[in-house]
């Protein structure tokens, strides 16, 4: 895992992978939107595509901090076709599309990254879980 707040990048032709390690605090989805942002940009990738992206980043971090016992690094992959942000924390729990009510202020975060990303969902990680979404790149 990569212990500094800054992404490092490898890349190969049309694919990159941007890793970032997390804070356990309230800043982590400010950090988080911010480095993808950065990560997007160089990127190249189309700006209706961005503000997707950044939105589910902060929802899936935003979860991580609420319900994940506490995020712990961020990935963003991408291809060439596709783009993956994929946000690990320290629980195991399954992760849990809500309906939202509709006088209630929150819960909306998995809802708003299912209609965001082409798909979404989760995996079981070492010391935890992943959840990702998933986004065209054409």
């Amino acid at each position: 895992m990569t212990t500094s707040r800054m992404p490092t990048r490898s890349t190969a032709a049309a694919a990159a992978t941007v890793r970032l390690a997390l804070p356990a605090d309230v800043t982590a989805p400010a950090i988080a939107r911010a480095q993808v942002r950065a990560a997007l940009a160089e990127l190249d990738v189309p700006d209706q595509l961005r503000d997707d992206v950044l939105l589910a980043t902060s929802e899936l971090v935003t979860n991580a901090f609420e319900h994940g016992g506490r995020p712990g690094r961020l990935e963003l992959r991408t291809d060439g076709c596709e783009l993956v942000i994929r946000v690990f924390d320290t629980s195991s729990s399954i992760p849990e599309l809500k309906e939202p009510i509709a006088a209630a202020a929150r819960s909306r975060g998995l809802q708003l990254v299912r209609a965001l990303a082409r798909r979404w969902g989760y995996d079981p990680a070492e010391g935890g879980k992943c959840v990702w979404a998933a986004f065209a790149l054409s």
